[in-house]
């Protein structure tokens, strides 16, 4: 049984507090603006190990370094340097005992109060917490739709950053794709071109090749995105990285979701069509086992992407 994150210890303004108690204010610029940025990784459990493995930090130490950058938030090495950062995501997993996949939340925020749309110059807070791995969406595969919503521009809202505001346009494609009878939405960018999911990037398999919207395509830079080329490119699987029109969805012989929280979930239908026999594809299988293996430790060309709790 998972553990109940309301019962946890969080880290919010320089401090270990219940999480409860981790609060903000209905006049906060996060609240009304969503003006925040943020970062999710993995706290993946070895039973056998006993131990547990945080994944790629200081890669997502630079990506929230890069998102407070885009936003011209105080910098986060003037908020939280790097050595605070790890320790803060370890103290997550030892303080709250923790000893199944989790993930890890942490955020970067504007901390004031009836500031209006302003960034520049003002208060900026950090705040992690942890909460069971659990599945925003079946492992076993997906059903999706394209949104008829459209992905938010970089011009207008940068699609390199993971900024708390920007995920209301996700949440319109999501709420779409539910009320509709699918588990999620694919979104296009405005150039007509496959850019992601709501939370997660996107690969497709077309003739023995893995396929990938490039980064011009509205997309997160996903750090799962870039672990999964690099195991294809162990594994021997040629790699695409390219535009993909929609028509071209309804080609692809695999499909799957990646991302922190998705992990790697396969996509067995597109606008009710069956993406190649409609089952788990073979290369979907083989990098959903190998991404799993290297976030438990279980594979050691690729240590130097763990922190060790």
């Amino acid at each position: 049984m998972a553990f109940d994150y309301k019962t946890t210890l969080a880290y919010f303004r320089n401090d270990y507090v219940p999480f409860e108690q981790a609060k903000l204010s209905i006049g906060s610029s996060p609240v009304l603006y969503g003006l925040a940025v943020y970062s999710v990784f993995a706290a993946n459990w070895n039973e056998e190990k006993q131990q547990t493995f945080l994944y790629r930090l200081q890669d997502h130490y630079e990506r929230l370094q890069n998102s407070a950058r885009m936003m011209d938030f105080t910098p986060l090495e003037q908020v939280v340097s790097y050595d605070q950062f790890v320790q803060i995501a370890k103290d997550m997993v030892t303080k709250n005992n923790i000893r199944e996949d989790a993930l890890i939340r942490v955020c970067l925020f504007i901390d004031e109060e009836l500031a209006g749309t302003k960034i520049h110059g003002l208060k900026t807070s950090y705040s992690a917490y942890i909460y069971p791995m659990g599945e925003i969406l079946p492992l076993s595969g997906a059903h999706l739709c394209v949104s008829s919503w459209q992905r938010t521009a970089d011009n207008a809202i940068p699609s390199r950053a993971k900024i708390n505001g920007s995920y209301v346009n996700a949440s319109l494609m999501k709420n779409e794709a539910l009320l509709n009878g699918y588990d999620d939405a694919i979104s296009i960018d405005e150039h007509g071109h496959v850019a992601e999911g709501t939370v997660a990037n996107v690969f497709f398999v077309r003739r023995g090749k893995l396929i990938t919207p490039d980064s011009a395509t509205d997309i997160l830079e996903g750090i799962t995105r870039s672990s999964v080329l690099t195991l294809a490119e162990k594994l021997g699987i040629p790699t695409e990285q390219r535009s993909v029109d929609r028509s071209e969805l309804y080609m692809m012989d695999e499909a799957f979701f990646c991302g922190s929280s998705a992990r790697i979930t396969p996509i067995l239908s597109i606008d009710k069509r069956p993406i190649g026999n409609g089952k788990v594809g073979e290369l979907t299988a083989r990098l959903s086992e190998a991404y799993r293996n290297v976030q438990h430790n279980d594979d050691p060309d690729f240590a130097s992407w763990l922190t060790t709790v």
